[in-house]
């Protein structure tokens, strides 16, 4: 519906100024580096800090984004979030969120929840996964079972995360 009345208008413009702005280089990253900023409703981790790439884990797959990347804006489902520095590489488990990159060369991405990946013990989330799927085949509420579910796809992504 919205392309139907989106796309006169584009007609209208001139065929030279649409291509134009939809042409990138990579002589438009002056320093190569993506600028990053990686935000909890309570933390600032990044804020505008430049980076070589970061790994996200969207809903539709794992993402790789570096500098010049084409704009988009990604669900995230829980998974790891591994920024590529000069000095190595730093990974963070999140539980859910959004990542945008945005055309000026920045990645904006906004985080329920982010943690460390090494302040997990690997005994702390196999006995968590146990007790959320025991919830889940007990006669709990359905409010409790939804919760478990969330928990079950959390304690999953943490399971994966550390056993690679």
């Amino acid at each position: 519906m919205l392309s139907s009345r989106v796309a006169p208008a584009l007609r209208s413009l001139p065929r030279a100024s649409v291509i134009r702005s939809a042409r990138r280089g990579y002589a438009d990253v002056q320093d190569g580096k993506l600028q990053l900023s990686l935000v909890l409703p309570h933390q600032s981790i990044y804020s505008s800090t430049g980076v070589i790439q970061v790994n996200i884990p969207a809903a539709t797959g794992d993402m790789g984004i570096l500098a010049n990347h084409v704009a988009s804006v990604e669900a995230l489902r829980p998974g790891v979030i591994e920024v590529i520095e000069d000095s190595g590489s730093k990974k963070w488990f999140a539980s859910a969120g959004f990542a945008t990159v945005h055309n000026n060369n920045t990645l904006t991405i906004n985080a329920v929840e982010a943690y460390p990946l090494d302040k997990f013990s690997a005994e702390a989330i196999r006995n968590g996964l146990a007790d959320a799927n025991r919830l889940l085949s007990s006669s709990a509420s359905e409010k409790e079972k939804a919760e478990a579910r969330i928990e079950v796809d959390v304690f999953e992504g943490l399971q994966a995360a550390l056993s690679k």
